[in-house]
């Protein structure tokens, strides 16, 4: 992800609960329109927390977090503090062993968390049920959503099928968000060199091929990036005029 997000979604009170008998497809066609409706990433990953407590059954919170290899965890997004405490309390790492299970499987399922004796951070903080579902993999990273319940085997094979869906249309939001998100970065930083450009062409009386040249060269001389010596000269342009 390119850029990590921390938003609680206990101030995202705007979604609706699905009511008992609701259709799964309808449901889950609101969900995909909120989600995408969300404009960015870590507004996305916001109300897609908030949704799982509402559309997965058993579910009573909900958090996604991001799993780093070799480096730990860290909460993204979360419904409500118990979630969040979960990753606290165990100083980054993952609140149960059984995560590592989902660098090889998309779903973990955690019946009781005091099944072998208790002691982790879900089950210190009363959360017996866990369903992880992994949201975007690569060799170094997950991204993964876990509904959390009170009750022991909260979570069955319906929750597990509802669960899967509704992680593929997030999945699919995070991503539209995310491109946007670069994309929007993308046109800002050209703009940037752009206004950068003109102001090296006009008071070094130089074309546009050789104010670039002069301003990659200074960065590279500078070690530093692009887009922050373009902004760099902006600014400093901005203060002086």
């Amino acid at each position: 992800m390119p850029k990590r997000f921390v938003v609680a979604a206990s101030e995202f009170t705007d979604l609706p609960r699905f009511p008992v008998g609701f259709e799964l497809a309808e449901a889950l066609t609101t969900a995909a329109r909120q989600l995408h409706e969300t404009g960015t990433a870590d507004n996305t990953l916001r109300t897609a927390v908030e949704l799982a407590v509402h559309l997965m059954p058993g579910a009573e919170h909900a958090g996604i977090a991001e799993i780093e290899r070799g480096s730990g965890c860290r909460t993204l997004a979360w419904t409500d503090e118990v979630v969040h405490l979960a990753d606290v309390r165990h100083s980054g790492r993952a609140p149960h062993p059984d995560w590592e299970r989902l660098w090889t499987t998309p779903v973990v399922r955690i019946a009781d968390t005091e099944a072998d004796g208790g002691g982790n951070a879900l089950s210190g903080l009363g959360l017996r049920s866990a369903l992880s579902l992994r949201l975007r993999a690569d060799r170094r990273r997950l991204t993964v959503l876990t509904a959390y319940a009170r009750e022991p085997h909260a979570f069955d094979e319906d929750a597990t099928r509802v669960g899967r869906l509704f992680t593929a249309h997030v999945s699919l939001a995070l991503e539209s968000a995310t491109v946007r998100e670069q994309l929007t970065e993308a046109m800002r930083t050209r703009d940037l060199i752009g206004q950068a450009t003109g102001i090296l062409m006009e008071r070094m009386t130089m074309d546009a091929s050789g104010a670039f040249d002069s301003l990659v060269k200074a960065s590279q001389r500078e070690n530093v990036k692009l887009r922050d010596l373009a902004r760099r000269i902006v600014d400093a342009n901005n203060t002086s005029g």
